[in-house]
């Protein structure tokens, strides 16, 4: 299964726009741009908590630069690294690099157009931010290679997307680092591993036969629904310690609960011998728990 880019829908005009990396539209599909959805409500949602309010407008504009452009690398990266991979993998042979609608040498060059921009944009808020980005560009691209090595590559994915809100904070208070954002990182983590280990499901076979260490191809299905469970339970629990810590209002909570039941669905929805809603419990429900996230910090604060 693969995802429709929204942008083709949206824009055909844009499309058909080229640029040294390639056509607009097959860079969308090569980094999955609506997928940036996941992580960015969580960037903001940890500068709104250091402001305790809104956000420098400075601070918010160059924090979504290094946020979409540090994303932006690290897919490039992983289709690089995982090409070898993809065009074996039936799921994966339509995917531009694959193709060759892109080419290696194209990718190469996105990927470091990408770190220079988030570089200049964490040198743009402040310099603790500027220290850490060359850090979290590695930390984001060991991703790539775990999956090889160890099951844990869920985890270490989720870590890298936890990021976000400690990022969000540090644009806004390099100072001094909260326990909300630190507690927001973990339920991210969570959040994150547990629908990587679904999204697994769709090359449990092909993994196995290729040596990759993914959860449900190392321990099977039922152990993998089970980590799964775990990881969204320890999501929820997070999710309410963080606005605990950060001492948010009672709409915080409604949102905490809602977000605990849409959780449950998800994991109801799976099915790993049936994955017709893979989709669903992959991009259209995760999709939405980001910005409700980033609503509940946001009304907790404010009323």
């Amino acid at each position: 299964m693969r995802f429709q880019n929204p942008l083709g829908r949206i824009s055909p005009h844009l499309g058909r726009l080229s640029s040294p990396f390639g056509k607009f539209s097959d860079i969308c599909r090569m980094i999955k741009i609506e997928h940036s959805i996941f992580a960015l409500p969580y960037a903001w949602a940890g500068a709104f908590l250091a402001a305790r309010g809104m956000p420098p407008a400075w601070s918010l504009v160059f924090l979504t630069i290094a946020m979409v452009a540090a994303r932006s690398f690290a897919m490039a990266f992983n289709r690089l690294v995982d090409l070898p991979f993809d065009s074996d993998n039936p799921r994966t042979q339509n995917r531009p690099l694959v193709t060759g609608v892109i080419s290696t040498r194209q990718t190469w060059a996105f990927c470091g157009l990408m770190a220079v921009i988030f570089v200049v944009a964490c040198a743009c808020m402040n310099q603790v931010c500027l220290w850490l980005s060359v850090p979290a560009l590695v930390f984001s691209a060991i991703y790539s290679v775990l999956k090889r090595f160890t099951p844990l590559c869920h985890f270490w994915l989720g870590a890298t997307l936890g990021l976000a809100p400690l990022a969000g904070w540090l644009s806004v208070d390099p100072g001094s680092l909260g326990m909300a954002p630190i507690l927001l990182f973990f339920a991210v983590t969570f959040w994150v591993a547990a629908f990587d280990v679904y999204y697994a499901f769709q090359d449990m076979d092909f993994d196995a036969a290729f040596g990759l260490h993914s959860i449900p191809a190392t321990f099977g299905t039922e152990t993998a629904l089970v980590l799964a469970a775990f990881s969204h339970a320890m999501t929820s629990i997070f999710l309410l310690l963080s606005g605990f810590a950060a001492g948010l209002s009672w709409p915080w909570y409604v949102v905490w609960l809602g977000i605990t039941l849409m959780l449950f669905v998800e994991h109801r929805l799976m099915r790993p011998q049936d994955l017709r809603h893979v989709n669903t419990a992959f991009f259209t429900l995760n999709g939405i728990i980001s910005p409700v996230v980033l609503a509940g910090v946001i009304l907790g604060i404010y009323l």
